[in-house]
């Protein structure tokens, strides 16, 4: 195993308890299939790398974890239920088989090792507004100037988060939330943005 990165040690053990064995089971398959590969932090999540291009990546939430190859040319994307390719991971039990994934990962190694570009993701189709949304930004001129100043994707991420809500009282409170942060010119994730 290559010497592991101090970092990623330190975000597997702030991760949820749960999460901690799924990381180290993670990250003790990727270096059996790929003993010359390193480690590194991307976006904020660890990553293994293989001859210094991203191999995969995984991270921990508040009530899963998730596995990333990062897709080249030939290979399948995500099963769009989660971050991560293989949806969202709540023990070591949800992990792909242990030949399966090494499988994967040679796989990538050999795109890799051909020059296989990363794949671009293409433009996502733009969310409808929810209409409880517009009237509380016509409601609240400063948070509209700073919604409609954000860029695509961190308009997204509000439009996302308050459409995802399951009740109707829990989409008002996301709304009112959002509101009162983008008053404050605050993105939806500010609390995880680097200062």
């Amino acid at each position: 195993m290559p010497t592991p990165d101090p970092r990623v040690d330190a975000y597997i053990a702030s991760a949820a308890a749960f999460a901690q064995p799924i990381l180290r089971e993670i990250r003790q398959r990727v270096h059996a299939a790929s003993p010359g590969g390193g480690e590194a932090i991307r976006w904020g999540r660890p990553a293994f790398l293989h001859d210094g291009k991203l191999l995969c990546g995984m991270a921990a939430f508040k009530a899963h974890a998730a596995l990333s190859l990062w897709p080249r040319d030939g290979q399948p994307r995500g099963t769009g239920q989660g971050m991560g390719r293989y949806g969202r991971l709540r023990s070591v039990a949800d992990l792909p088989g242990t030949q399966e994934l090494a499988a994967q990962l040679r796989l990538a190694m050999q795109r890799i090792g051909a020059g296989a570009p990363a794949l671009k993701r293409g433009p996502r189709p733009p969310l409808t507004m929810p209409p409880a949304l517009a009237r509380a930004l016509a409601a609240a001129p400063q948070a509209s100037a700073t919604f409609d100043g954000f860029p695509p994707g961190a308009r997204r991420d509000y439009l996302e988060w308050i459409g995802e809500a399951r009740r109707e009282s829990t989409r008002q409170q996301r709304i009112a939330q959002a509101i009162e942060w983008l008053a404050q010119g605050k993105r939806r994730h500010w609390k995880h943005e680097r200062h």
